[in-house]
């Protein structure tokens, strides 16, 4: 599991907002954590199909086929989550730097890191 990575995630339970159900996330913990041997949690970015939720410096835009997606997606970097390892189901390919660098932009976006 690495920095990039597409997965299917099962996102219950979750409550109010959040997203939930079986939805592919992007791994974007860092790879020293991802790599170390007994560290169960994972920090991911959820996805969505739904267009309406694509607006705003937050959501990052990816087209079908990008790190593996069936579908025209949305990376919702506001609702960054650590999950555990067993939520995260099949792992569906990798997001190239270009397609990174913009969730990293979303990502300071959503936490006011500049």
């Amino acid at each position: 599991m690495r920095r990039g990575d597409v997965w299917w995630a099962a996102l219950v339970p979750r409550s109010g907002s959040e997203q939930r159900g079986e939805r592919p996330v992007i791994v974007v913990s860092h790879d020293g954590f991802n790599e170390t041997p007994g560290w169960r949690s994972v920090v991911v970015v959820p996805l969505t199909t739904s267009a309406r939720r694509a607006r705003g410096r937050t959501a990052v835009a990816l087209p079908a086929g990008a790190g593996g997606l069936p579908a025209d997606s949305t990376a919702l970097c506001h609702q960054v989550t650590t999950l555990d390892r067993t939520k995260l189901t099949r792992c569906l390919g990798s997001l190239d730097g270009e397609w990174m660098a913009g969730i990293g932009r979303g990502l300071r976006a959503a936490l006011d890191l500049g």
